[in-house]
Parts: C-alpha cells; structure tokens; sequence
C-alpha cells in the first residue's frame, strides 16, 4: 500500500523544507509519496518546490496564479497514486509524527475515513476565535449531518484514495473542509477521528484563514445537505489562500 500526502503550498518559503525533511524522516508501515502544490506563491515557495523536486523529495505541481486550497488539493489528486490520501498543510502547525495513528484505522479497514481532532489531543485552545469558530462548525456538522466529530476543520483529513475521487470535489478555498465533511456524511462513510498535537500560528506568523471563511464554511455545510454522488453543485468562490 501506498500514503500520499498532498500539500497545498503558498509563501510556505519559511516551514515548507523542514516539513518535508520530517515527513521523510517519519517511518511507516507503507509507501509514501509527497505531492507539494505551489499556489501560485509571490515569495521564493515555488523555486523550493521545484528544487525539492529535483533532489527527489516530492512530486511538484504548479499553479501559475493562486486558485485557493481546494483547487490545490484537487490538482494534487490529479497525480496521488496511493491507496490513501492524506492532506498535510505547509506551515508546520500540525506534526507529522501523528500519521501511523491517522493511517492505521484505514490500513485495518475499520473505516475510510479518518480526521485527526485537535480537541481529543487537548491541546492548548488555538486563539480564540479560531477554536470557538472550529467548535462551531464541528457542532453544525454534527446537527446538520447526523455525525458525531470534536473538530470539523482539521487539516489532517485521511481518506481512501478511490473515496476521496469519487467525492468529485468542487471547493476551490478553504470551504474544501467542509465540504469533505459533507459529502462523506451524505455516503454513509463513518468520520473516525484521532488525536493529535497541533501548534497554533498567528496572523502575523502566517495564518491565511480569515473570519469570511468561516462563513464560507457554514454555508457549504447548509448546501450540501441534499448533496448524493454524481451531483455537482455550482461552487463557492472564496478568497482561497492556500
């Protein structure tokens, strides 16, 4: 079996190395391939991503101009080729030393889909308005989809490879979440979550995430209720860095 981690990448020129230094360094029981998405970066991100590439660490993908998270995780998919997808975020707020947990559910068949939950890993609350946004949503989730999750917009989401395709994603920002969320809940696929450690940046340290998104958020959750495989729903633009 093979894990490949997709990471959307945009002014990650600071973390983004030392991150895939630790993914390499992390030993599990199955391949691994690392897909980097540089989107459409304005600092020196895309000159890493392909010399990263050219030393043999990731597989490199480029987007001329910044298209938002989700559209960099689908262009990713496009050249996944693992048994397993799991999204990893650029900045180093979430610690790869987590993915044996996050896969082993999936390898042991138990279920398809695995979210690491920074809420059981009780760690230190994130600010503010992040953590009560987060609690938020993972109650909306919960209400309008019938599941039962502690933290709904968790980078860390693990999913089968052919699941994850056949949720013919939309989203083209960070409402990507959300509507993975809703479109496995729609499926009847059991949402297993684990916990995780998780350091949370600032604003000013890099966070890209902005109040708009979480409204965003909230009414991709609304729309797809109704949503059943092979329907597409027009989707929402957002202000998507990755």
């Amino acid at each position: 079996m093979k894990v490949s981690i997709i990471i959307p990448a945009y002014n990650e020129k600071r973390t983004l190395e030392n991150l895939v230094d630790q993914i390499n360094r992390i030993r599990l029981a199955l391949e691994k391939e690392i897909i980097v998405v540089d989107d459409g970066s304005s600092d020196s991100t895309r000159a890493l991503v392909k010399a990263l590439e050219e030393r043999g660490a990731v597989t490199a993908c480029l987007h001329e101009q910044n298209q938002g998270k989700g559209a960099a995780v689908r262009t990713g998919l496009k050249k996944a080729s693992g048994d397993i997808i799991l999204i990893q975020d650029a900045d180093l707020e979430y610690d790869p030393a987590d993915y044996p947990k996050l896969i082993q559910p999936i390898i042991e068949k138990k279920t398809r889909v695995v979210y690491g939950s920074r809420i059981l890993g009780k760690n230190k609350a994130s600010y503010l308005r992040f953590y009560y946004g987060g609690r938020f949503l993972s109650l909306l989730a919960n209400l309008l989809y019938g599941i039962h999750i502690t933290d709904e917009p968790t980078c860390y989401k693990v999913l089968d490879a052919q699941l994850m395709k056949n949720l013919q994603l939309e989203s083209r920002g960070f409402e990507f979440c959300p509507e993975v969320t809703a479109k496995v809940s729609r499926m009847g696929e059991k949402i297993v979550e684990v916990p995780i450690s998780y350091r949370p940046r600032s604003i000013r340290e890099g966070k890209k995430i902005r109040w708009t998104d979480g409204l965003i958020a909230i009414w991709t959750l609304f729309r797809y209720r109704k949503w059943k495989p092979g329907k597409r729903l027009q989707a929402v633009g957002s202000r998507g860095d990755s």
